[in-house]
Order: C-alpha cells, then structure tokens, then sequence
C-alpha cells in the first residue's frame, strides 16, 4: 500500500492537520505515494529544488535533555557549534530520543505538534524561496508552506545554523 491510498492518517499526521488548522494555516497535510525520509526523496516527490524542503534535525541539549529541532534547507548541513553558540552544549539525538521528545519518527518529524514544545530555530537559507514543504508527521506526510509561515506557525527566530556553501 502506499501512502496516497491511506484511508485513515497516521496519528501524527492528524496531530499537524489540527495544529495546522488550529493556527489557520491554509494547507493541509498531503500523502505521498513514496517515503520521504531525506530531503532529496522529498524534493523528488514533488518536483522541487531540494533546498525547498524543510528538513527538520533534532539534537539533545546537554543541560536539561531538551529537545532542539532545527529547521533548514535540505541542501544546506548544520553547523553544529552555531547551534550550540545560541542554545548550549548539544549532542546527536537518537531514534528513540527524537520519538519520545516529538512523538515523530526519523523522517517525518514535523515543525510544528510536538508532544514536548522543543527549543526551535529557523535556517535563515530557508528564505531563498517562496515556496517551502516540511514533514507532516509521517515520512509519507509533506505541507506546503511560506518560510514566513513557518516562522508564524512556530515563534522561533530566524538564524545561522548552516556550514557555508561550499
């Protein structure tokens, strides 16, 4: 089965579309025939540049084991010392992390309805682009989004996190 066919929407793609439409914001959830796990799946999906995805990352802050989800472009990497220069000292997040602090899996962690709000930045890459898409909750699951909306739907502050372009 693949996941356009879906009568029902996984758990966590009803949780976006809710929060989504909790917010107002105009577009729903969409199912993908095939796994978007990584970026490049994502944008070839749809038919987009991969830079248009919005990639979600999750580390764990050393102090207190927050989460902290960092959105950005799917072509660009973390810079992990910049993210760790404006919320502490951080660590990789393992499955099992990420699903607990998010209620997501690898691969379809969404921006927004998250079981434990986590410390969130935005990739300031992201605004190259009228047009992005992030998970849904699912890794068939995607929404299209203004990165204006994402910084809306989310409060959080819009920064470098990103290695430079090489």
């Amino acid at each position: 089965m693949c996941g356009a066919e879906l009568k029902e929407l996984p758990e966590g793609v009803q949780r976006v579309s809710a929060v989504l439409a909790e917010l107002g914001h105009p577009h729903a959830p969409r199912m993908l025939d095939d796994a978007a796990r990584t970026a490049q799946q994502a944008a070839d999906a749809l038919g987009i540049a991969v830079g248009q995805i919005a990639k979600s990352i999750i580390f764990r802050r050393r102090s207190d084991e927050a989460a902290v989800l960092v959105v950005t472009s799917g072509d660009r990497r973390v810079d992990e010392k910049k993210v760790a220069a404006l919320v502490g000292p951080i660590g990789r997040a393992d499955a099992e992390f990420v699903k607990n602090r998010t209620g997501f899996s690898i691969g379809g962690v969404s921006p927004v309805a998250h079981v434990q709000p986590p410390v969130t930045l935005i990739d300031r890459e992201l605004f190259r682009f009228g047009e992005i898409w992030a998970a849904a909750g699912h890794p068939h699951g995607v929404f299209p989004l203004a990165p204006q909306d994402l910084e809306k739907l989310t409060g959080a502050p819009v920064v470098d996190v990103v290695q430079e372009a090489v």
